[in-house]
């Protein structure tokens, strides 16, 4: 019999099946046998996970077929294809799905134009080919804003990092078990190794929860407005610090700095509260 390999990148992208659907789905394949063959690429199984376990664990017979891919990353397109097509998935399953599909797809445009992001499409009713960038042609295919697309592959990389750390946090974050926003997860995919293992030893165990501030003090606004709603006081006041910190920062700059300094310090800025609209 052919040795198959296990891959464990392929085999995280198979969403988990809950008790019951696995033991139906066992009891069938035990009653009728294995009818649909297992996909192999090069000897790795990339299609057919369930069954290949099962078939294994009551010694059923099953077929192999082999498919041909240039690279990893095709065959992870390949993958995130099919489980798109046939299955109900999470909003986060999704995002998870096009953040992959875009951070593959990249790879292989690199590889193959060098640094240039753009591939040449043809469009029926135009005389020449166009070119269209990756995050371009996957919003169409997707049909989600470029935005999401880029949103989506930060968040991947959070997920993924959460699925290297624990297996079981991944499923949770992806079944929806723990609730985590995309905007947090964009934050996380630059987190260090051990923060990110921190977040998912929390999610396994269950005591995940999104980071609070203490409330300051009430705050008006502009002097004649009531108070600022008391669960929404530390986001104002972090609001208002990030302002004043930058506000000073581009006083410091000076008649002469040029627009270059002023638009990196605003830059900073807008990232800065964007960081902490992703904490909210």
């Amino acid at each position: 019999m052919q040795k198959i390999i296990i891959d464990e990148e392929f085999r995280s992208l198979l969403p988990t099946l809950d008790k019951n659907t696995y033991e139906s789905f066992e009891a069938d394949l035990i009653q009728s046998g294995c009818r649909d063959a297992i996909v192999l690429w090069g000897g790795i199984l990339i299609e057919g996970h369930y069954r290949y376990e099962i078939c294994i664990k009551h010694d059923i017979a099953f077929g192999t077929v082999d498919r041909e891919f240039d690279s990893r990353e095709e065959v992870l397109i390949w993958i995130i294809s099919n489980q798109v097509s046939r299955r109900n998935l999470t909003p986060i399953q999704l995002s998870h799905y096009r953040g992959v599909h875009y951070r593959a797809e990249k790879i292989i445009v690199t590889n193959k134009n060098g640094k240039n992001q753009y591939s040449e499409v043809v469009r029926h009713n135009d005389e020449q080919p166009k070119k269209q960038s990756t995050v371009e042609r996957l919003s169409e295919k997707y049909r989600v804003s470029p935005k999401t697309i880029e949103r989506d592959a930060k968040a991947s990389k959070a997920i993924d990092a959460i699925g290297g750390a624990s297996f079981e946090a991944r499923r949770k974050l992806l079944s929806s078990e723990v609730q985590i926003d995309k905007k947090a997860l964009e934050g996380m995919s630059s987190w260090p190794k051990e923060e990110i293992e921190a977040v998912a030893a929390k999610i396994e165990a269950g005591t995940y929860e999104k980071k609070k501030t203490s409330a300051p003090s009430p705050v008006t606004a502009g002097g004649s407005a009531g108070p600022i709603p008391s669960g929404l006081r530390q986001w104002d006041t972090a609001v208002g610090k990030l302002t004043d910190g930058y506000s000073s920062e581009l006083r410091k700059l000076g008649a002469n700095s040029g627009k270059a300094k002023f638009k990196a310090t605003l830059r900073s800025y807008i990232d800065a509260l964007e960081g902490l609209y992703g904490s909210i």
